[in-house]
């Protein structure tokens, strides 16, 4: 029974691997819809819901991880030897997993940057916008007057 735990425990770990590249290229797309300022703010929201169901089913998988894993730790630990392929293979599927989160972090902090240059000119735009109107209503207003 471990030996199939453990085959599972490695194959979710190979998952949430692909979820992560998943994320990964989605953090790209977004920072692409960011950085166009002609692209429509709805290929961004959609990116955005796309990134929740990735990571909602990066919560299932550590879950369904932990939950395997209590049952066979013990197992694992007592006979490390018998196991020792399986736990490397696992060790190496938890370091990309590791290098693709850092790299994911890192994506999420330059795509918050640009989501907060983004709102400031969009902001600005708004200014500019009430500033011309306002103008324009005041022009328009002393030729009635004329």
């Amino acid at each position: 029974m471990p030996d199939t735990y453990i085959a599972i425990m490695l194959q979710s770990l190979k998952k949430k691997e692909q979820v992560l590249d998943e994320i990964i290229r989605l953090d790209d797309q977004q920072k692409d819809t960011l950085t166009d300022p002609e692209c429509p703010f709805d290929v961004f929201d959609e990116t955005v819901e796309a990134k929740s169901a990735c990571i909602d089913q990066l919560n299932q998988l550590d879950s369904g991880f932990e939950k395997l894993y209590a049952q066979v730790a013990e197992e694992l630990d007592q006979n490390r030897e018998d196991y020792a392929k399986e736990i490397r293979d696992m060790q190496q599927c938890i370091r990309r997993v590791t290098d693709k989160s850092v790299k994911i972090q890192a994506q999420e902090a330059r795509n918050k940057q640009l989501m907060k240059e983004k709102f400031s000119t969009v902001q600005k735009q708004a200014t500019d916008v009430r500033k011309n109107s306002r103008a324009i209503t005041g022009y328009y207003n002393s030729m009635k007057e004329w």
